[in-house]
């Protein structure tokens, strides 16, 4: 009897190890489905869409040109006796740059206006001589055109004589300066670079979706680089009838130089192309969103933990973030990363 019931004992705990054993088995199992089921779904990153204010104006960046700049060069052949600017001097239209040595000319001066004396005379004497019938018509036309050519002569040593004082033609600074007392120099020797600063130019290129949105005369305002606490108002002065290789179109904002300013900085210009308008509010996702860029317009949703590829009507690009026109509606989830790893039904963990 004993020894049955030890039997029975050792069957029971048999039975519980096996028991045991098959429910361990089975929770095993379960949870190797779980894992798997897990290790199917592809881990991305998804937003979830709404209608957002944009800023709708257009910026274009560029750099300062002078409104005026002249690389003035010698009218005559001579050489520098005085200069009288330096690098960095303020002129005024007239004003006398440099001086250059006139003695030869002042002696084809009085050279001229001797000539032009004995024409004088002659000329007198062909007339009163041709009232007495002494000389011909001919000669007397070639008296008048002998004093014609040496008055002639006298204007052109004249202009020489004033060309020997350079003198500025425009307003502004003396950013270089390539002559020396001393310095010979010929016609079209390169003397002085003037730029005018007083208001510069600033020279920026505009797309062609927003030219047609700006106009000449319109106020800008433009921020400058290296100045990031000041912000200048500009006026449109120019927009160019012709859109270069790109499509884009330059433009010119001239701005007044509050003595900061200096040709050469780069700056942005922001253009009002809202017409005044407040900031309109659509649907925007990130440009990260697109599957092989934005032009595309291909994106993929997230379904019911599935990826859905569809496809989307694109408005204007604002910075980072993308219009959507139609074909995603407000409140849906859009993948913004790890769309490389998907395709059309792959299964998705959002994990942010």
């Amino acid at each position: 009897m004993k020894k049955i019931l030890i039997y029975i004992a050792a069957a029971v705990a048999l039975a519980a190890v096996l028991y045991t054993i098959f429910n361990n088995k089975k929770k095993q199992e379960a949870d190797v489905a779980e894992v798997a089921k897990q290790v199917e779904k592809i881990n991305v990153n998804a937003i979830t869409t709404k209608r957002e204010f944009i800023n709708t104006d257009y910026g274009a960046n560029g750099t300062f040109l002078p409104k005026q700049e002249l690389s003035f060069p010698s009218e005559i052949s001579g050489r520098v006796v005085r200069v009288m600017v330096t690098e960095g001097s303020r002129v005024g239209v007239g004003q006398t740059l440099a001086i250059i040595k006139k003695d030869a000319i002042e002696v084809d001066m009085t050279h001229a206006k001797n000539n032009l004396q004995n024409a004088i005379i002659d000329n007198q004497r062909y007339e009163n001589a041709f009232k007495t019938g002494g000389v011909t018509k001919q000669q007397l036309d070639n008296s008048r055109l002998q004093l014609k050519n040496a008055q002639a002569a006298v204007r052109a040593q004249d202009i020489r004589v004033n060309d020997t004082n350079v003198r500025a033609t425009i307003s502004g600074i003396v950013n270089k300066r390539y002559i020396e007392p001393g310095s010979v120099v010929a016609p079209g020797t390169q003397m002085f670079d003037i730029v005018n600063i007083n208001t510069l130019k600033l020279s920026v290129l505009v797309d062609e979706s927003q030219v047609g949105k700006i106009q000449v005369g319109q106020t800008v305002n433009v921020t400058v680089n290296a100045l990031p606490d000041k912000t200048y108002s500009g006026r449109i002065s120019f927009i160019a009838p012709k859109a270069d290789n790109s499509l884009n179109f330059p433009v010119e904002i001239e701005v007044a130089n509050d003595g900061a300013l200096k040709a050469g900085m780069y700056a942005s210009a922001l253009f009002n192309t809202n017409n005044g308008a407040e900031n309109k509010s659509m649907l925007v996702i990130p440009a990260s969103a697109f599957v092989d860029g934005v032009n595309s317009g291909q994106i993929f949703v997230a379904d019911n933990g599935v990826a859905k590829l569809i496809k989307v009507s694109v408005g204007k690009i604002y910075g980072d973030k993308v219009e959507i026109i139609s074909g995603l509606n407000e409140g849906q989830q859009v993948i913004t990363s790890g769309q490389i790893n998907l395709n059309n039904g792959s299964k998705i963990n959002i994990i942010k």
